[in-house]
């Protein structure tokens, strides 16, 4: 046998708890294909579902013929809208306040919407039935631009909306306008404005982009019409908020409604809301009392399911004429296409767009949304980041390096020059929001000194002197502060159910633990983190203890994973919980040691009388009291639920340094260096981290150099597969060189503020900082995304840089 670990350190080493960078223990049975995803699960008598599609953007429907796909052998039934309002679910709420068509009623409003279901005995007999269904459309102007959707004479796009003068968030100005949301002062904003010496404008366009994530939408339903039970296997990033809103449509009680998130092969935001095909395949179990599984593939999942980003932005920043920043205005047009199905918090229609001031200390600060319908995909989700957070970076950021240009300043000396001070915080910003910590100015001596920035720029200059170069040099330089761990109760909540989270630990006799969470992964590696906080806080070995997510029969509510918020939210539920389970553990143990709790102290994994090393009892040996001999009076067991409702949110920051070359016969951008520094206060376990990071950093190379969905006047998409929709592989994607600083959070259990969202926002408003930065000799103070060859081509051709 192995000699007893004895030292702390033996024994810290041992429990692999937070600040270890222990291996993942999911990953075992994903890379020997033994995960569990929702096309994996089979049910007896299951049928298959599959949808038909509207091929135009708008139009009215004039008549849909089923007789020929009825008769096809192995088809059960093809519903319309027609067959589902008698059940009043042929339209549904959105997470936004609007409703959205299950199925589309009398017209539809974009290509590739839901018009009819079909079910049969299996996928191929479904997708034959599709092809057999006759709709006859009656084709209507389409609106794709927001700014035209506002026009006096455009066409209205939502008619069963007409005569509303009141949405969801205020007064409707126009019959194509959702809301106008604002934050900040205006009064304050224009005034410094009226007083600047310096003032500089840009208007930019952040495309609309799709999360795409590598398993597609899908659910398995099946409804038991002798207990009225509904169980729903569905790829959900917030199974419980499911479940409320299934029961809410459905009238089942939600006691009877069960969903499980079995694997999810990403999420991203894009498995936040509910769509339609989820809708409809419960719909079909409940009508045909058997289990229906549904799964879209991959040109189904970019057209129609939520997208991200769209936001027509207009920045202003009023300054000193030493480049200090005095006031900032935004002003942004948001197209949400066709139905309001943003998944963003219910007060806050345009999400926490309020960050975009950013890093800086900003006196006087005004932004207004307003969100448009447009004959375009509903959606508007938090693509990796937190409610519209990424926009708001990419606002000001942009805006800071506008200003520089202008000043003639160096971006990183503005920056500096305007940053939120280290001994300012807590910080509250122009908008309101509370920053917990910050170290800004020591995080960006750190990347300037890694990278030698001089030396860069002295390399620069001499390319441009060159006439000759081949390349055009750029550097990009970005500070970003998140708003992440939506959140607290007081301002977030969605539907009506305020965004706190759970955890129930249950410590068993022998000392192995159970942890059930009201979080979901999707690869993040929850069953590794979550157990080294345990780990931590009550002295057992991570490898001992399981973590259990995306049951609503077993895990405690909670609203999900999105936004950053797994570690922000939940994670201080883990810790809070734990730390209920120590204080009993430690009456228990006083009892064991017959002294007195004050009498004890906490080493690693075991209470120690003071003074005396050789008197303790481990939480094993405390587990196993309290299940065999509790103390006198106190009730038996060692497990706690918590539902963890924050104070405040999380403020994680970085700063991010890119170096480009663009070849300037080409336009072909090389991505020579990108280097990313975090700052997500404590970090629980550094691999999980770094891989977190990397996998931000590729989605944004992704959307900053080549990811678009363009359509064309008619509202066709023009991208909607894998052949025209820029995923990055191993061989696109540059190196990262990743970096930290450690500021914890003062109002967080563990000082934890979240990190997977981070690279994701920070590093596409350094790309394009990096791009633009290659041609700001020649006068550019923007360049819209995608930043791809031709685009950049173009841009060489017309500043007369071609070679």
């Amino acid at each position: 046998m192995n000699a007893p670990v004895q030292t702390a350190e033996a024994r810290e080493i041992a429990l692999a708890g937070m600040g270890v960078s222990r291996l993942r223990k999911e990953d075992a049975r994903f890379i020997q294909g033994k995960g569990n995803y929702v096309d994996d699960i089979k049910m007896a008598g299951m049928l298959h579902m599959d949808i038909v599609r509207s091929p135009i953007a708008h139009g009215r429907i004039v008549k849909i013929n089923k007789e020929k796909a009825l008769a096809i052998p192995g088809v059960h039934a093809v519903l319309t809208a027609d067959d589902l309002k008698p059940l009043k679910l042929h339209w549904m709420p959105t997470l936004a306040g609007d409703v959205a068509a299950v199925l589309a009623d009398q017209k539809v409003h974009f290509q590739m919407q839901e018009v009819a279901i079909v079910i049969a005995d299996d996928r191929y007999i479904a997708a034959d039935a599709v092809e057999a269904v006759e709709v006859e459309y009656e084709e209507l102007p389409v609106v794709l631009d927001p700014y035209a959707a506002l026009l006096p004479d455009a066409p209205v796009l939502r008619e069963d909306l007409a005569g509303k003068t009141e949405g969801a968030h205020g007064k409707r100005e126009h019959h194509n306008h959702i809301f106008t949301w604002d934050a900040g002062d205006k009064s304050a904003a224009d005034a410094a404005f009226d007083n600047a010496e310096v003032k500089v404008s840009q208007h930019m366009h952040y495309p609309r982009v799709h999360p795409c994530p590598l398993e597609t939408c899908g659910c398995v339903a099946s409804f038991d019409p002798i207990k009225g039970e509904l169980t729903t296997f569905i790829t959900s990033q917030a199974p419980h908020v499911v479940r409320t809103v299934v029961s809410m449509l459905s009238g089942i009680p939600e006691s009877k409604v069960r969903i499980v998130s079995p694997d999810i092969g990403g999420g991203f935001g894009n498995k936040v809301g509910i769509y339609p095909g989820y809708v409809c395949a419960i719909v079909a179990s409940i009508v045909l009392g058997r289990p229906v599984k549904w799964v879209e593939d991959r040109i189904e999942n970019i057209s129609s399911t939520a997208f991200a980003r769209d936001y027509h932005m207009d920045g202003e920043i009023a300054a000193t004429a030493d480049g200090k920043i005095t006031g900032l205005r935004v002003n942004v047009v948001a197209d949400h296409g066709a139905f309001d199905a943003c998944a963003d918090p219910t007060k806050f229609p345009a999400g926490m767009f309020h960050i975009c001031s950013g890093s800086y200390d900003i006196p006087a600060a005004y932004c207004s949304v307003k969100g448009v319908y447009t004959n375009k995909a509903p959606g508007g989700v938090a693509y990796r980041c937190s409610f519209r957070v990424t926009e708001a970076v990419y606002l000001v950021e942009r805006m800071v390096d506008v200003l520089a240009q202008k000043l003639g300043m160096d971006k990183a000396e503005i920056r500096e020059k305007n940053f939120i001070k280290k001994e300012q915080f807590p910080y509250t910003s122009a908008f309101g929001f509370e920053y917990d910590s910050g170290d800004y100015h020591t995080a960006l001596k750190k990347v300037l000194d890694a990278v030698d920035y001089p030396a860069l720029r002295v390399e620069q200059a001499a390319k441009r002197a060159d006439p000759n170069s081949p390349t055009l040099m750029g550097i990009g330089l970005v500070t970003f502060t998140e708003v992440v761990g939506a959140g607290p109760s007081k301002m977030c909540d969605i539907l009506g159910v305020g965004m706190f989270d759970s955890c129930e630990i249950r410590i068993h006799p022998t000392g192995s633990a159970l942890a059930r969470m009201g979080t979901i992964t999707q690869g993040q590696g929850h069953q590794t983190t979550y157990a080294q906080i345990i780990a931590t806080e009550l002295g057992i070995p991570s490898e001992v203890i399981q973590v259990e997510e995306g049951d609503t029969s077993t895990a405690p509510y909670g609203l999900g994973t999105y936004g950053s918020r797994s570690t922000p939210v939940a994670g201080a539920a883990i810790a809070m919980a734990a730390r209920k389970i120590h204080a009993k553990a430690k009456k228990i143990a006083a009892h064991m040691l017959e002294v007195n709790e004050n009498d004890l102290d906490w080493e690693v994994d075991r209470f120690k009388v003071k003074g005396d090393d050789a008197k303790f009892k481990t939480m094993a040996e405390v587990a196993w009291q309290a299940y065999h001999q509790a103390p006198p009076g106190m009730e038996p067991g060692l497990e706690a639920v918590h539902y963890y409702d924050p104070p405040n949110f999380t403020f994680p920051f970085g700063i991010y340094l890119c170096v480009v070359d663009i070849d300037r016969a080409t336009g072909e951008t090389k991505i020579r260096r990108f280097y990313a520094l975090d700052d997500c206060g404590t970090r629980i376990n550094p691999m999980i981290i770094e891989g977190q990071i990397h996998g931000g950093l590729t989605e944004g190379f992704a959307v900053a150099m080549g990811q678009q969905m363009p359509f064309d006047a008619q509202g066709n998409l023009l991208g909607n597969t894998l052949m025209d929709y820029f995923l990055p592989t191993f061989v696109e994607t540059p190196h990262w060189e990743t970096d930290h600083t450690v500021t914890p959070s003062p109002h967080h259990p563990i000082g934890a503020k979240g990190v997977a969202e981070s690279p994701h926002v920070g590093s596409i408003p350094t790309f394009t900082s990096a791009m633009v930065d290659a041609f700001a000799h020649l006068g550019m103070t923007h360049m819209d995304m995608p930043h791809n060859a031709f685009r950049v081509w173009k841009q060489l051709k017309a500043h007369g840089q071609n070679l």
